[in-house]
């Protein structure tokens, strides 16, 4: 009976010890840092602030560039902001020259990009900008210069002084038939040349 209960003593002590080492262990919360050391990042709702590169800086104002030429202390390329007036170029260039008459100049005009300003000169005309003034005298009819009875056209007869499209033809005619003048004197054997036609077309044509 003593090994009996010797027995039993020992089953039972060994049982309690199997079962102590298989109840549940308690797991303790995750470390807050790495085997590193470094710690971890816990992600967190909210609004992340942007960088320098993703909000973008305020963008620059646009810069134009001006040619500001003439009666100017300063002339030559002025840069400015997109949307400047005239009178904002000019005071950028130093100001006109005392004196100088401004009244020419839209000074509350936008300035474009590439543009010119003179200030206190008359603009030049572009190349092949028609003149203002009298008009041209027809070929052959400028005062001292003789009209080549046997070279001149049609037009360059009408020119002269008394003379129409008509008496141009007839002058023509006669040339044809007769091959050429020889004299201004043959000019009074044309049709519609009386005497005073020929004093008056004498001093203008020649052969």
């Amino acid at each position: 009976m003593v090994v009996l209960a010797l027995v039993l003593l020992v089953g039972l002590t060994w049982a309690a010890y199997a079962l102590f080492r298989t109840s549940p262990e308690t797991i303790p919360n995750p470390p807050t840092s790495l085997t590193s050391g470094s710690p971890v990042a816990t992600p967190t709702l909210g609004t992340t602030p942007l960088g320098p590169s993703s909000a973008g800086s305020p963008g620059k104002p646009a810069m134009v560039v001006v040619h500001v030429a003439g009666k100017i202390r300063r002339p030559g390329l002025v840069r400015i902001s997109a949307g400047s007036r005239v009178a904002d170029v000019l005071a950028a260039a130093g100001g006109a020259l005392p004196g100088v008459d401004l009244t020419t100049l839209n000074l509350a005009r936008q300035v474009t990009d590439g543009e010119q300003i003179v200030v206190g000169v008359p603009a030049l005309a572009p190349p092949g900008t028609p003149t203002v003034g009298p008009p041209a005298s027809t070929p052959g009819a400028a005062a001292g210069t003789p009209l080549d009875l046997n070279t001149a056209t049609l037009a360059q007869l009408d020119g002269l002084p008394g003379v129409g499209p008509v008496l141009a033809q007839r002058i023509l005619d006669w040339r044809t038939e007769h091959g050429r003048f020889t004299s201004v004197d043959e000019l009074q054997e044309v049709p519609g040349v009386g005497p005073k036609k020929f004093e008056s077309l004498k001093p203008h044509v020649r052969v």
